[in-house]
């Protein structure tokens, strides 16, 4: 699995001058060969037999990852989403768009491609996720921006396939800022230009106020459309995540604590209310 990873990683810093370059910020502050901590990375797909959260999954149980709990529900978005993990490894958050909640002309064009693929797209959906290869014929423009106009979500895989949509670097965990924890690292990022995702909030708190999030806006890749039309798209983002220790854990000096003592992110509850603090289409 550490492959797959680095691959991923490859790929998605390859991609993402934003990313690449505040990974590299983050490097410099740690001590020396210390890894960056990364609490999950995401995946958006679409919600078709053969296809979807089944085909991931799937593929990283080969590699020890196991279902983490109950399907979240984010209604508003018509997304479904599934956690996944493996000890000493990143979680894994897996989501997909119920396609058939869309409107016929959103269907129409999702079927026209990832549907053409049938499973053949879900089978090859782990190559994918780490070359960034797209799984079905490049859209047209004007189909893109159909889809586009009805789900941003949608319009995302259309053009970026099962690709990493972002990886999520667990603050909590960073010796640079374990003391001021993401309030501080979001103000060092401004502070050096950084544009940060202000929709919500530019920090996103869970209702139990255990989470704490925020990302960048995402970098902007150029895409060839069917129709010789070329056209910036968004492509992925880097995400932060703070995880405050539970509450029977509370006393434990934060060098100490596991993992496992802090706020996990496996709640259907909160899955249900995170709307209400801005929750990007997915995290």
């Amino acid at each position: 699995m550490n492959s797959y990873l680095r691959k991923l990683l490859f790929r998605y810093t390859d991609t993402s001058p934003t990313a690449a370059t505040i990974l590299m910020m983050l490097e410099g502050l740690e001590s020396p060969g210390s890894p960056i901590p990364f609490d999950h990375i995401a995946f958006r797909t679409y919600g078709m037999e053969g296809q979807g959260i089944a085909s991931l999954a799937s593929f990283l149980e080969t590699f020890g990852y196991a279902d983490a709990g109950d399907e979240l529900a984010f209604p508003n978005k018509k997304l479904r989403a599934r956690w996944m993990r493996k000890p000493g490894m990143p979680r894994v958050f897996l989501s997909e768009i119920k396609v058939e909640e869309l409107s016929e002309g959103a269907q129409a064009i999702i079927q026209r491609y990832a549907g053409a693929m049938g499973a053949l797209a879900g089978a090859h959906a782990g190559m994918c996720s780490a070359t960034g290869m797209l799984p079905w014929a490049h859209p047209t423009l004007h189909e893109y921006e159909d889809l586009a106009g009805e789900s941003e979500y949608a319009a995302w895989v259309l053009v970026n396939g099962y690709t990493l949509n972002h990886m999520t670097v667990a603050v909590h965990r960073l010796q640079g800022f374990n003391r001021g924890g993401i309030r501080a690292l979001n103000e060092e990022l401004k502070r050096r230009g950084f544009e940060l995702n202000q929709q919500g909030s530019e920090l996103k708190v869970s209702p139990d106020g255990g989470l704490l999030q925020s990302s960048t806006v995402a970098d902007s890749v150029l895409f060839r459309f069917a129709d010789g039309e070329e056209q910036l798209v968004p492509g992925t983002y880097i995400e932060f995540a703070e995880r405050a220790p539970l509450l029977q854990f509370a006393h434990v000096p934060a060098a100490e604590l596991q993992e496992v003592q802090r706020r996990d992110g496996a709640s259907s509850r909160v899955a249900s209310t995170w709307k209400t603090a801005g929750l990007p289409d997915a995290r």
